[in-house]
C-alpha cells in the first residue's frame, strides 16, 4: 500500500515539475522595445517576454543558472533577474550608460564598461557594491577575462585600444594598439590569445596572452559587398579552441575562422546588423542576434548552417544562454 502511494507520489511529482529544462533557455536582450525575451532552444520558439529597464544591451547569466543579468544602460543600472520567476530581483551598481560586461569564472565580481565616464566597473555581485573603479580609454565597450580570471580585457572604441588588466591589482598591465573602432573581446578556451573585432577598421586583431602582441590581422572579403559593409562586432570561440564564430554587423553574415590557419571557412548568412553571438551548453548551436530584422538565427555548428530564425523583440542587441 505505502509502495504504491510512493510510486504515485513521485509520478505526480514528475508531471509538475515536468518542463523545459534551464540549460535550454536563452535570453535575448532587445534594445529598443526595453524587454528581454525568453526562447527554448530544443523548440527553437519564443517562451516569454520580461519587461526591463531602458535600451537593454549586455546581458548575461550566473554560473549556476539563477540569476540574469542586463545592462539597462539608459536607466545606468544592472538588473538582476530571478531566472525561475523571471522577476527583476534587484540592480546592481553598475555606474552610467553600461554596455557590456563579462563575469569572473568564480561567480564572485563583474566587470561593466562604463562608456560615458571611460571606466570598467569592478563589483562585488554578492554584496551589490562597487569594489573599484578602473579608468581606462574613451568609450570603452568590449570585456572578455581570461578562463584562470587573471587577466580581464576591455576596449575603447575611440581610443582604439586593448587594455589588458590585472584582476588581483585592478591595473592596467598592457595596452595594445588594434583597428578603429574595437566592440568585442573573447579569449580562447585555453586563455593563449584574445580575439578583438574592430567593427570600422573590418578586422579582428589576435593578440598572444603572454607577449601582448598582435600576432595576426584576420581581414574579411565577401563577394558583393563593399568593404564598409562589413563591420566586426560579437566574437564566439568554440569549446575545442578550433573555430572562432565573428558576426559582421550589415554584412548580415557571421564568419567561421580556423584558429590555426586564420582562414575563413565559410560565411553564414543571417538576419540584418548581426550584432552578438552565444552558444548554447552543448555547443550543437550557435545564436546570433540580427538587429534590423528583429530576430535571432540558431546555426548547426556541426555543418555551419543557419536552422532556423526567430522573431524577437524591437532590435535585439544581446544573448545569453543558461548553463548545464
Amino acid at each position: 500500500m505505502h509502495r504504491h502511494v510512493y510510486l504515485l507520489a513521485g509520478i505526480i511529482a514528475a508531471v509538475l515539475y515536468a518542463g523545459p529544462s534551464l540549460a535550454n533557455t536563452v535570453y535575448v536582450s532587445n534594445e529598443k522595445d526595453n524587454t528581454v525575451t525568453v526562447v527554448d532552444s530544443k523548440t527553437m520558439e519564443v517562451t516569454q517576454t520580461i519587461n526591463v529597464g531602458q535600451r537593454p544591451r549586455g546581458i548575461t547569466i550566473s554560473h549556476d543558472g539563477k540569476h540574469l543579468y542586463v545592462c539597462a544602460s539608459d536607466d545606468d543600472t544592472v538588473e538582476i533577474i530571478d531566472t525561475a520567476t523571471h522577476q527583476i530581483i534587484g540592480t546592481l551598481p553598475s555606474g552610467p550608460d553600461p554596455e557590456l560586461f563579462v563575469l569572473s569564472p568564480d561567480g564572485k565580481t563583474l566587470y561593466v564598461a562604463n562608456e560615458d565616464d571611460n571606466l570598467v566597473t569592478v563589483i562585488d555581485v554578492d554584496n551589490k557594491s562597487v569594489i573599484t573603479e578602473i579608468p581606462v580609454g574613451v568609450e570603452p565597450e568590449g570585456m572578455g577575462i581570461s578562463p584562470d580570471g587573471k587577466t580581464m580585457v576591455n576596449t575603447s572604441e575611440t581610443t582604439n585600444m586593448a587594455h589588458f588588466i590585472d584582476t588581483s591589482t585592478h591595473e592596467i598591465v598592457a595596452n595594445v594598439l588594434v583597428d578603429s573602432r574595437p566592440r568585442f573581446a573573447e579569449f580562447k578556451p585555453d586563455g593563449s590569445q584574445v580575439w578583438i573585432s574592430s567593427e570600422i577598421g573590418g578586422t579582428v586583431s589576435v593578440i598572444d596572452n603572454g607577449s601582448r602582441q598582435i600576432v595576426k590581422k584576420i581581414t574579411f572579403e565577401i563577394q558583393g559587398l563593399r568593404s564598409e559593409a562589413v563591420q566586426p562586432v560579437g566574437v564566439r570561440i568554440s569549446a575545442d579552441g578550433k573555430k572562432a564564430y565573428v558576426a559582421l554587423g550589415p554584412a548580415n553574415r557571421v564568419a567561421v575562422i580556423d584558429t590555426q590557419t586564420y582562414e575563413v571557412e565559410k560565411y553564414i548568412l543571417v538576419g540584418q546588423r548581426v550584432w552578438q553571438l552565444a552558444f548554447t551548453p552543448d555547443g550543437q548551436h550557435l545564436i546570433s542576434t540580427n538587429g534590423l530584422s528583429n530576430d535571432i538565427t540558431f546555426i548547426d555548428t556541426a555543418g555551419d548552417e543557419p536552422v532556423k530564425s526567430v522573431t524577437v523583440g524591437a532590435m535585439p542587441w544581446g544573448v545569453t544562454v543558461a548553463p548545464n
